[in-house]
């Protein structure tokens, strides 16, 4: 009897989470991660307490798995929209983050 006959092939390996899923929505991750990182830039710079700013963004951050976890199904025909509106609303923030940090209040 030959090893290689006895052997049985590897089984298939089932994920909880299919990030194929997740593609189409993979500039918003990347690009809102960033958004994210800005945020805790500008609250820095305002002295917010860090307990506070991490206890707030850490919810956020599980409202939002939440939703995308179970709100992906659902939203995957609107992926192009979703990723517009998303993009557009990073790029704003980011505008205001960059024109603040240069001194100028947008909204006093």
């Amino acid at each position: 009897m030959v090893l290689s006959e006895t052997l049985e092939p590897p089984k298939e390996v089932k994920t909880m989470v299919n990030l194929k899923d997740y593609a189409p929505f993979t500039g918003l991750l990347i690009f809102g991660n960033i958004e994210n990182l800005i945020l805790a830039s500008q609250g820095a710079v305002a002295h917010v307490d860090p307990f506070i700013l991490g206890g707030l963004s850490l919810i956020a951050v599980i409202i939002w798995l939440l939703i995308g976890t179970y709100g992906t199904k659902v939203a995957i025909k609107y992926a192009d929209y979703i990723e517009i509106f998303g993009g557009v609303a990073i790029i704003i923030l980011g505008l205001q983050s960059m024109i603040e940090a240069m001194g100028v209040s947008l909204f006093p």
